[in-house]
């Protein structure tokens, strides 16, 4: 039987309060201290863990401190840095393509809008929204990852496979003072127990709100 949506925004509610509970401290696991060095992680997380990104960005933010940095180094010697990311030949371009960009349009900060953001070389939707809604605390989307993507499907809140409109569905349900924290709830359960393979089902806080738990193998 289809869940209504009066039903499904109730049961986002009862998620809502089960996630502030279980992830009290729930935040965004890329390493940074302000937003260049977000934007920077960010690009680098392309089909490569946080894990691997934080290694390789303590020394690199030493290094390349500014958008100026980033513009004026050797594109050899950034690729070095990064280079256990993969695709580091792609990504050092787009990184000192959008530097460059920083420089000549937004005087070397990074822009606090959508539309500009996605202006920059490397940045689509997904990594705008993670600098808007970390760096400058703007819920303006929903960031939309692998783990979201797979929690949002099983949890039914959508049955689209394409991430802006599994994103245009939980900006309908959830709150939108919660559209930053939602992705950083469900990223955290999809990596400490909603698993890929073999989810956690017994020992999960919202079993009882999830109509896939236990028939997932």
């Amino acid at each position: 039987m289809k869940e209504s949506l009066k039903k499904k925004e109730a049961r986002v509610g009862k998620l809502i309060k089960a996630f502030q509970k279980t992830y009290p401290d729930a935040h965004c696991e890329l390493l940074h201290h302000n937003p260049l060095e977000l934007l920077v992680a960010t690009i680098l997380s392309a089909q490569c863990t946080d894990k691997q990104v934080n290694r390789v960005t303590p020394p690199l933010f030493r290094r390349y401190r500014s958008a100026e940095d980033y513009a004026r180094a050797a594109p050899s010697e950034l690729e070095d840095a990064i280079r256990s990311t993969g695709f580091y030949k792609n990504k050092a371009k787009n990184i000192q393509a959008a530097c460059r960009k920083l420089l000549e349009l937004h005087g070397g900060k990074v822009p606090r809008t959508m539309e500009d953001l996605v202006g920059l070389d490397g940045v689509g939707r997904k990594t705008a929204n993670v600098i808007l809604g970390n760096a400058f605390g703007r819920n303006d989307g929903v960031v939309v990852d692998t783990h979201v993507m797979r929690l949002s499907s099983r949890l039914k809140l959508s049955s689209h496979v394409n991430p802006e409109k599994i994103e245009q569905d939980l900006m309908s349900l959830v709150p939108k003072k919660f559209w930053t924290l939602w992705s950083h709830w469900l990223i955290w359960h999809g990596r400490r127990r909603c698993y890929a393979r073999k989810p956690d089902c017994p020992n999960c806080a919202v079993k009882d709100l999830c109509p896939s738990a236990g028939k997932v193998m």
